[in-house]
């Protein structure tokens, strides 16, 4: 199946360059700002239900294949949270910073036995052969909360989630170890084999 351009139902542009880089060049990643598609408010209570209201709303409009992503971290000690609220962990319009610094405010004195946590990422995809049809595609990333933020690499809460194999921080892994590690690059891969790439 020949696909030229998916529409990521994002105007995250650090997570378009990721994913980019992540399908590699057979594919052209545009964001729905490049088509004039405002984001929708993220109603959902679970990753699967926020994907899949980015991706169909998005598809809706653009009328090409679109990739809804919706990640986020949870960390155990938190019950679980920031989870779908990370990006806004710390209020509206809140900051990478902003959000570290809340989460690590609520972490003061935990052990780190304690500090077990987990990215996760679920990718909705619409648009191909069955149009209305959506095929969603999993990712997971164990590790701990790190009590400081270390590295400059990556976003969001990367300078602070400790990859347990490596010892680093996904702030301080070069994009390619990165990217064989995470969440999103394992729901990619799960992506790219569904396509064929």
């Amino acid at each position: 199946m020949r696909i030229k351009t998916i529409v990521l139902a994002s105007n995250n542009a650090n997570k378009a360059k990721e994913i980019q880089m992540l399908l590699g060049d057979q594919v052209e990643i545009i964001t729905q700002q490049d088509l004039n598609i405002e984001s929708i408010p993220e109603t959902g209570k679970t990753f699967e239900e926020n994907a899949c209201l980015k991706a169909t709303t998005a598809y809706k409009k653009a009328k090409l294949p679109v990739i809804g992503d919706d990640s986020g971290l949870e960390v155990d000690c938190l019950n679980g949270q920031p989870g779908i609220h990370s990006a806004r962990f710390a209020g509206d319009g809140a900051s990478d910073k902003d959000n570290i610094t809340k989460l690590l405010d609520q972490m003061t004195g935990v052990p780190l036995e304690q500090r077990t946590a987990r990215f996760k990422c679920v990718i909705a995809l619409i648009g191909l052969e069955e149009l209305d049809k959506v095929n969603f595609f999993h990712g997971e990333w164990n590790g701990f909360i790190a009590e400081q933020v270390t590295g400059h690499n990556g976003f969001g809460y990367d300078p602070v989630f400790v990859d347990p194999g490596t010892q680093l921080t996904a702030a301080q892994l070069d994009q390619g170890l990165k990217n064989k590690l995470s969440h999103r690059g394992q729901a990619i891969d799960a992506v790219k084999n569904y396509l064929s790439f």
